[in-house]
């Protein structure tokens, strides 16, 4: 069974910075694009960033310049750095392989003061 596994959300004042893990097995990481993506309370899930096999990368106009995405093959982790976070940055944060039904349970980011 495929596990996928959120870790680092937490409360963060606006300006600040978090850093975002996914995890999961090996062998199922080396196959698959990965994805971050969020969901705020009534709003729609919607794509964050993406990253291939490759490394090439894709963002959300919404986080460009300030969130970074990026994968470590060698620890199957995929990795979202978030950077000058705003209030409307508050949402539950989801790993998932893009291409494949698969999401983690998610992890909770809120930006506040």
């Amino acid at each position: 069974q495929v596990r996928l596994v959120e870790s680092g959300g937490g409360l963060v004042q606006p300006g600040g910075s978090l850093r975002l893990s996914c995890t999961t097995s090996r062998s199922f990481f080396s196959m698959y694009a990965m994805g971050w993506y969020r969901q705020a309370p009534e709003k729609q899930r919607e794509m964050v960033a993406d990253i291939t096999t490759g490394g090439s990368t894709n963002y959300a106009d919404s986080v460009k310049g300030r969130f970074t995405i990026s994968r470590d093959n060698a620890k199957s982790a995929v990795y979202l750095q978030m950077n000058n976070l705003k209030p409307e940055d508050t949402a539950v944060y989801y790993c998932k392989t893009q291409g494949a039904p698969y999401w983690g349970r998610g992890t909770q980011v809120t930006v506040s003061s």
